[in-house]
């Protein structure tokens, strides 16, 4: 309960304010148009991936896929941020992405993102081991089936924690990162149809909410960081087709998903990849800023 004194305080206080980009920043004009006149070279260009990527979630099925994706593109330079023991099981996919890009350096730097200080330490790594962070791409995310009137208080913060919390702490790591450097940059959220829709059948309020911030807290740093050219948009994935949903016994869970989606399945992993790639690149999501890319099948037309 606010005390008298600060009630008071309410009518004198000052708030910050944005401050939004113009058309003389070059940070958010236009870019050139290629010189080339190759039509397979202005393709080409048009979604080159520009810079070195830090993926958290980084060891996942989502994040490596998506890595590959960003290294066919141009990717300069990519650091894998995950927990230690994620990293360490996904040390033979890891190796395999190493062996198909040797001229690329490829590192993997171990992060809690739920802890400011490990990732303000991960992301100063990651600036050591590139040189710049130009692109962030947050995979980062955990599950929680739970009948919500038996869910625990930890239960709902965990969730919460990693999926939104730890999103904005390392979106924030990466800002600073790029504000400094003068060159702006793109960050790439995952939300979630859950951020969108109610899913069925299985309870997970917690993991709905948390995507549903994710989707917002784009909206809003789009707003506040578009001055320093930096680009803040999301992907918004359906039920995926990942060990996540395997196993016999989500079978009659799966049957139902499918049954509420247009096209009747599972996303396979390599659709994710084509957003990501579009928002990542400087040139084909040019323009694109706040965005929420729903990639579902056609799930939320109902």
């Amino acid at each position: 309960m606010a005390s008298q004194d600060e009630r008071a305080s309410l009518v004198s206080r000052v708030i910050p304010t944005m401050t939004l980009s113009t058309t003389k920043n070059p940070l958010t004009a236009p870019l050139p148009a290629v010189a080339s006149v190759s039509p397979a070279e202005r393709a080409a260009a048009r979604f080159h991936v520009e810079g070195n990527a830090v993926l958290t979630g980084g060891a996942g099925t989502l994040a490596l896929a998506s890595a590959r994706a960003l290294l066919e593109h141009g990717l300069s330079g990519l650091t894998l941020m995950d927990l230690q023991p994620t990293i360490d099981n996904s040390k033979a996919s890891i190796s395999d992405l190493k062996s198909s890009f040797p001229g690329v350096p490829i590192h993997t730097v171990p992060v809690d993102v739920t802890s400011e200080t490990a990732i303000e330490k991960a992301f100063g790594d990651a600036q050591k081991l590139m040189g710049s962070i130009d692109i962030l791409c947050c995979f980062a995310g955990i599950v929680g089936c739970v009948h919500s009137i038996s869910a625990s208080p930890s239960q709902f913060r965990k969730v919460v924690d990693v999926n939104l919390t730890g999103s904005f702490l390392c979106a924030q790591a990466a800002a600073q990162h790029m504000i400094q450097s003068g060159k702006g940059g793109s960050i790439l959220f995952t939300a979630s149809i859950s951020a969108h829709s109610t899913n069925y059948p299985q309870p997970q309020a917690a993991y709905n909410v948390s995507k549903a911030g994710v989707a917002h807290l784009t909206h809003n740093l789009a707003a506040e960081w578009a001055t320093h050219g930096i680009r803040v948009n999301c992907v918004s994935p359906g039920y995926m087709d990942t060990v996540l949903n395997a196993g016999d016994n989500l079978k009659p869970v799966r049957d139902i998903w499918d049954s509420r989606c247009p096209m009747g399945r599972m996303g396979d992993i390599e659709e994710i990849t084509g957003p990501v790639i579009l928002l990542s690149s400087k040139r084909g999501g040019r323009y694109i800023t706040g965005a929420d890319l729903r990639v579902d099948g056609g799930a939320l037309c109902f």
